[in-house]
């Protein structure tokens, strides 16, 4: 009989179960993703290979959210767990619970941490972009003072539109190039007069020689630049932070100056093409004002046929006016003749105050009758003092002179006496109003000293 143990195929497969994740335990191993297959139920099934090798792996849906990181084809990662098999198909496998990047994957992810945080902050948002400006007076170039970046930019700009262009020469890779390239863009931002456009190129590399564009104060310094920023880094596949950060991207530093300043040939172009236009639009326009001048012209009347026409018009209503005139005035003569015969005469006017000055008077004459009866009374009852008799006397006479004044105030020949003329017309009636009397007619005239004759003159 042989001494060999038998193992029934579970026993062996248990066995090696067992030797394998007791000898390893938990590994770390690098390698590049390959065969990846991700599964409804949320399981990660993926190779790891190197050049010589390859080992089965697989991530469990609980572990895949926990990674941090997007598993794709080609990427070199280092995945830690544990070595276990599976049985029913005698094949051994790793079971991975954390995975890193390794080599440009490392620097990668380091890349997208800074990008999702500076992208958090809105620096790379499309509403933050500066236009271009036409023709840039002043180019500031920001860029190693050696290498063919330098030459394609300047002879590109020369070539295409001559301008200002400062260089602000800086390391672009190597150790510190993050802190001068920051420093750079920042000086230029200073410059004055202050540059238009700000060029920030470099040729191409590796992941590891563009890493400098990668840098925070790189992409922040680019961001908080004054004027509009063109970015050519490395080759048109790569693509760096500055890149973002940045106004507008060119592909190559060629095509970034090409950015900055137009063909000046395509410019003189375009400005003998409008100035065309120009000259065109102007010959239209004036042709078409001339035009419209001409036929407003036509619809004015002609002058002299408005001015015979507004004579006519002034004759007629200067003959109308000679017809309407001597009617006005007789209409106008009689309505003065009838309001002076409705309102009264002088005699009428003066007839109420004579009339209240006979009252007066003969209520005068009436108190001085019982006066004097009562003074006999007193007389005959009392010795009448003489000097009493004469101060009564005085008195009345005073009323009586203070009456006459008032009398003679309201008489028309005080007037008289003053120095105006009483009319009155043949019935001795005064005559106030020139429209009472007809024409040719006879008055008499009251002077002060006489009175005379007089016909009236219709004129």
């Amino acid at each position: 009989m042989s001494n060999v143990a038998e193992y029934t195929v579970s026993a062996l497969s248990s066995s090696i179960k067992q030797a394998l994740e007791g000898k390893f335990g938990r590994v770390r191993v690098r390698g590049e993703i390959t065969d990846l297959r991700q599964f409804s139920s949320g399981h990660a099934y993926l190779s790891l290979k190197d050049e010589q090798a390859k080992i089965a792996a697989v991530v469990w849906r609980g572990n895949v959210a926990k990674l941090g990181m997007e598993l794709r084809e080609g990427q070199e990662v280092i995945a830690t767990g544990r070595i276990s098999t599976y049985g029913e198909r005698s094949t051994y496998q790793l079971i991975i619970d954390r995975m890193e990047y390794a080599g440009e994957g490392a620097l990668l992810a380091r890349v997208e941490v800074l990008r999702r945080q500076i992208l958090a902050e809105g620096l790379f948002a499309e509403e933050r972009k500066k236009p271009l400006p036409f023709l840039p007076a002043r180019i500031a170039v920001v860029t190693s003072r050696s290498g063919a970046v330098v030459h394609d930019i300047f002879t590109t700009l020369a070539r295409r539109f001559p301008s200002d262009v400062v260089l602000c020469p800086v390391p672009v890779q190597g150790k510190g190039a993050e802190s001068a390239i920051a420093a750079g863009i920042r000086m230029a931002s200073t410059l004055h007069p202050r540059p238009d456009v700000m060029i920030v190129a470099r040729g191409g590399g590796s992941l590891e020689d563009l890493m400098a564009f990668n840098d925070e104060a790189v992409v922040r310094a680019i961001a908080e630049a004054p004027m509009p920023v063109i970015s050519a880094i490395g080759h048109e596949t790569d693509t760096t932070l500055a890149d973002y950060a940045a106004d507008r991207r060119a592909p190559t530093p060629t095509a970034a100056a090409e950015m900055a300043v137009p063909q000046r040939s395509a410019v003189a172009a375009s400005l003998a093409q409008q100035g065309a236009r120009l000259v065109t639009a102007w010959d239209r326009g004036r042709q078409d004002r001339q035009l419209r001048l001409q036929n407003a012209a036509r619809q004015l009347p002609d002058l002299p046929t408005l001015l015979n026409t507004l004579r006519m018009k002034l004759d007629d209503r200067a003959h109308r006016l000679d017809l309407t005139m001597p009617q006005q005035l007789a209409q106008a003569r009689h309505s003065l003749a009838a309001a002076a015969r409705a309102l009264p005469t002088f005699a009428r006017l003066l007839h109420p105050q004579k009339q209240r000055l006979e009252a007066l008077g003969a209520a005068m004459n009436q108190a001085m009758a019982r006066h004097c009866y009562a003074k006999r009374l007193d007389l005959s009852q009392n010795v009448l003092s003489p000097a009493l008799l004469v101060a009564r006397v005085k008195s009345q006479k005073a009323l009586l002179t203070a009456l006459g004044r008032n009398l003679e105030a309201f008489s028309p020949f005080a007037l008289r006496d003053k120095g105006y003329v009483l009319v009155r017309d043949a019935e001795g009636r005064p005559v106030t109003r020139s429209a009472q009397l007809p024409l040719h007619a006879e008055v008499s005239l009251d002077f002060m000293d006489g009175t005379r004759r007089a016909l009236l003159d219709p004129e």
